[in-house]
């Protein structure tokens, strides 16, 4: 019952070249191949996820630097916008002594003057305070609320 056919022909052939013994000695290099191809595979997997992981990371980092300078540079636009206001640019003139120009005259491309020049109008002198002076200023007031008598 557990007889093997006879081959005839090419399959006889085809039959010698291969080992005797049921091809157990063929097939244990092919395990071991797609073993190490697995394993191998899992491996650069692991590696490929821990790069991106990485760079995950380094994302997050960069992100919140660009947050933490965009914050930075917000604060620096509302100094600026501050300074150059006018309010501002008068008081800092008005410190430094400078006051607003007279009547302005132009001069015309043929080299005539067009309106009559006025002088500035004079001022006082600045006050230049000792640094003992700015140091020793008072605080601000602070409003206080008004408290009614029972509560």
């Amino acid at each position: 019952m557990n007889r093997k056919p006879e081959l005839k022909g090419r399959a006889a052939r085809l039959a010698r070249l291969l080992p005797p013994g049921g091809g157990q000695a063929a097939r244990t290099p092919f395990v071991l191949l797609v073993v190490l191809l697995l394993g191998g595979g899992l491996i650069g997997l692991l590696v490929l996820n821990s790069a991106l992981s990485e760079g995950s990371f380094q994302l997050d980092d960069l992100k919140e630097e660009t947050k933490s300078l965009t914050d930075e540079e917000q604060s620096l636009q509302r100094d600026i916008d501050a300074y150059s206001a006018p309010q501002s640019l008068l008081r800092r003139a008005h410190e430094l002594g400078m006051v607003p120009g007279g009547d302005p005259a132009f001069l015309q491309p043929d080299g005539t003057v067009k309106g009559v020049p006025g002088p500035a109008p004079a001022a006082a002198p600045p006050l230049v305070l000792a640094p003992e002076a700015l140091t020793a200023r008072a605080p601000a007031a602070t409003p206080t609320l008004p408290t009614t008598p029972g509560r």
